[in-house]
């Protein structure tokens, strides 16, 4: 039996780092409020004409080098999103272009913050069926040009960056399951209100993100509670088999409120929202690389994944690493 396994990991981030203590300059809001609401203390910002997909280059080099692959061995991109640098060609494809990888699948899966899991999925399945054997996985974005600056809900939370892993072919069990879920009865809680067809306006607040932020804690934490309990059923096992929980990096009250559902100290929690605020599709890969490479994450270890995005979309992944 074929099976998907994490084989390398690889994140990066902007430049450009806004500090909790600069946004004080441009909004009614301080560092202590920010903290103690949302765990963050600093986010990076992606510069002038740098692009979601200039991001995730440098991501996937770092997780193809980690992995001990040429560019030219993947035969796989799944590409998540919400931020792309072009209507088409997707960011998949670009990416494969500039990577040089050419003739495989290459596409971008649009879910928001849960980008990174629906791509995940995807090519487990990809590989699982032996149609890819190399797959890469990336989630990327540029949340920053969809940010309200004078928005004080939404301007503390959302930043730049990428993050990145490869998938091989495997006899050994890797990616174990992974469960993927939808409700677009809250489409209104978070969005962005313009696109292509319903069009962008002169306004550059329609093009921004908008959030009813109490009502996306309280949805986001029971539903992920869920789906917590989901994965650890389908494999029939206790919650004392998880070694680590690696999160989406959103809001630091509602990464707590998984834990307490896993009876998981936060010592077993990658945390790094605190570093770069929410990244959306980019944020469980680059949790996963940054706690790889520091040692935490080792071989062998039983990880949880999760994310919740507007939409709501969200998705879970069981993966022995």
């Amino acid at each position: 039996m074929i099976y998907s396994r994490i084989v390398g990991t690889g994140s990066h981030l902007p430049e450009k780092v806004l500090t909790n203590f600069d946004l004080e300059k441009l909004v009614d809001t301080s560092d202590a409020w920010i903290r103690d609401r949302t765990g963050i203390e600093r986010r990076h910002i992606a510069a002038e004409g740098e692009t979601t997909v200039d991001l995730a280059e440098h991501a996937a080099r770092r997780a193809l080098e980690s992995a001990g692959l040429r560019p030219d061995e993947v035969d796989f991109i799944a590409f998540g999103t919400t931020t792309p640098d072009l209507v088409f060609p997707n960011c998949g494809v670009l990416l494969q272009g500039r990577l040089g990888c050419r003739g495989g699948p290459a596409f971008s899966v649009e879910t928001a913050c849960s980008g990174f899991m629906y791509a995940l999925s995807i090519a487990d399945k990809y590989v699982r069926c032996g149609e890819a054997k190399r797959a890469l996985v990336v989630g990327s974005e540029t949340l920053s040009r969809i940010t309200d600056w004078s928005d004080r809900s939404t301007a503390i939370l959302f930043a730049d960056g990428a993050g990145a892993v490869v998938l091989g072919a495997s006899e050994e069990p890797g990616i174990l399951s992974t469960h993927l879920h939808a409700d677009g009865q809250y489409k209104d809680m978070l969005y962005c209100g313009s696109g292509v067809s319903k069009g962008f306006g002169p306004d550059k607040v329609k093009l921004s993100i908008s959030m009813v932020g109490s009502e996306v804690f309280k949805v986001a934490v029971t539903t992920l509670g869920k789906a917590v309990d989901e994965t650890l059923a389908a494999n029939g096992l206790d919650r004392s088999a998880i070694d680590w929980l690696v999160p989406h990096q959103a809001n630091l009250r509602i990464i707590q409120a998984i834990a307490r559902r896993l009876d998981l100290p936060m010592e077993r929690v990658i945390l790094t929202v605190q570093d770069h605020g929410n990244t959306s599709a980019a944020s469980v890969p680059i949790a996963l690389d940054r706690a790889v490479r520091d040692g935490r994450i080792k071989r062998g270890d039983m990880l949880l994944l999760e994310a919740f995005g507007g939409g709501f979309t969200w998705g879970s992944a069981l993966v022995k690493y």
